[in-house]
């Protein structure tokens, strides 16, 4: 069928087959017979270069424990055109990376008037990314869907 597909568009349009995807938009996409991996890793870098942070100590999880943020918190004022650009740079890389969500999440209701509080949560985010930097995301291929739902929250299935 897809190739019936493919026959008819190059037919009818000027296009070339160069194979299975590789990148696309900042993601690197690995197909096999088991599934695909799908990752981030050199967008990922590339915000740790943009950032200074290629040097940085890596750690074991995006956000400390208990870590609870405000509008008003202790530090100097930070250059909130920077912070926006670091908040957007990990909005865009959640879209591999599902275990920096929450976090990412979290600093990003304080882009308006950021402070060294909240830039030091921040750059920890980098810090796990630097020891993550190889994370991917993989979809199995299966003949059988099954579509599952799970809330933490109240310990349902779907």
């Amino acid at each position: 069928m897809f190739e019936d597909l493919k026959n008819a568009m190059t037919q009818e349009f000027k296009m070339t087959d160069i194979g299975l995807m590789s990148y696309y938009l900042g993601i690197e996409v690995k197909q096999s017979e088991e599934g695909i991996f799908i990752s981030q890793e050199r967008y990922t870098r590339e915000i740790l270069e943009k950032f200074n942070m290629m040097n940085s100590k890596p750690v074991a999880t995006p956000i400390e424990t208990g870590t609870k943020l405000s509008k008003h918190e202790e530090g100097d004022d930070v250059d909130p055109s920077y912070f926006k650009s670091l908040v957007g740079s990990l909005r865009y890389l959640t879209c591999t990376r599902p275990d920096i969500l929450f976090s990412v999440g979290l600093v990003s209701r304080f882009m308006e008037s950021p402070t060294t509080t909240h830039l030091k949560v921040t750059k920890r985010i980098l810090r796990y990314l630097k020891g993550t930097l190889d994370y991917r995301l993989f979809y199995s291929s299966s003949k059988e869907f099954k579509l599952e739902g799970y809330c933490d929250r109240l310990g349902w299935r779907y």
